[in-house]
């Protein structure tokens, strides 16, 4: 993989999103992988970012190439005191999808955590992410299943803040502490973040726990998006593929899904 090189252009500010759930296995990756995607196709120059140590939203977007340098190694190089600071873009490799560029992530990212934490660099990702402004209409954040370093460093750097929801109970009791998190976060760091909105996902119509679940947090007045995503095999072929739904099969109802809720959110 190779750097975009892309040059410096004058744009209005960019978009910045963060997925984030401290529960695993709830579509982080998938979720923001396959808005960018959309966001990609519909014209706008996007980045994700890759901040989760398993590395799943890089390998969805470029496969089993070697990424090269990435977040791993732009939060390194906070850590020294080189004569020239590399320029953020350096960490940043093109995917095989017009528009859509990625900071990959690999498992080095667990072995600096400590380091980060203890010498509070817990800036430095809004600080490079305003350098990239001006290059990107939208930047996505996928967050590791954890409240650590690098979720909060992308909960400072975002202005909205996306989350995922798999319709279980235990899903539903662990909201009421992600959200009392991002209040912190907000209170703390970022007053500008907002929640934008809770995504359904792996939704199942015919099944009445998840459509219970979901309508008890609609009567609490928490933000939840419309339209829910489906349950499919058809995801699991996408991940396998590392093709976005959009580029696996754009007329798949998932796929529907997908580009409905991303144009909701830039409505």
């Amino acid at each position: 993989m190779h750097n975009p090189g892309f040059a410096i252009q004058t744009r209005e500010p960019c978009m910045r999103r963060v997925v984030f759930n401290q529960k695993g296995g709830v579509g982080k990756s998938t979720i923001t992988c396959n808005l960018a995607a959309v966001a990609a196709s519909q014209g706008q120059r996007t980045l994700v970012v890759d901040l989760d140590p398993q590395a799943n939203s890089t390998r969805y977007l470029i496969g089993d190439a070697d990424p090269g340098a990435g977040a791993a190694e732009f939060f390194g190089t906070t850590l020294s005191f080189a004569m020239r600071a590399p320029k953020t873009a350096e960490y940043i490799v093109e995917t095989p999808f017009e528009n859509l560029h990625l900071m990959p992530s690999s498992g080095a990212l667990e072995e600096l955590h400590g380091k980060l934490e203890s010498r509070y660099k817990i800036y430095k990702l809004r600080d490079a992410l305003a350098e990239l402004a001006s290059s990107y209409d939208e930047i996505w954040i996928d967050t590791p299943p954890a409240l650590n370093f690098y979720t909060r460093s992308a909960l400072i750097a975002a202005e909205r803040c996306l989350i995922p929801f798999d319709c279980d109970d235990f899903s539903r009791h662990a909201l009421y502490g992600l959200l009392e998190s991002v209040k912190e976060i907000q209170a703390d760091h970022n007053a500008g973040l907002e929640v934008e909105g809770i995504v359904v996902n792996q939704f199942q119509p015919r099944a009445s726990l998840p459509q219970r679940v979901v309508a008890e947090l609609i009567a609490e007045g928490l933000p939840v998006l419309q339209p829910y995503l489906s349950a499919s095999v058809k995801m699991k072929e996408s991940h396998e593929a590392a093709l976005p739904m959009v580029h696996l099969d754009a007329r798949h109802k998932l796929s529907q899904e997908f580009l409905a809720l991303y144009q909701g959110l830039a409505a």
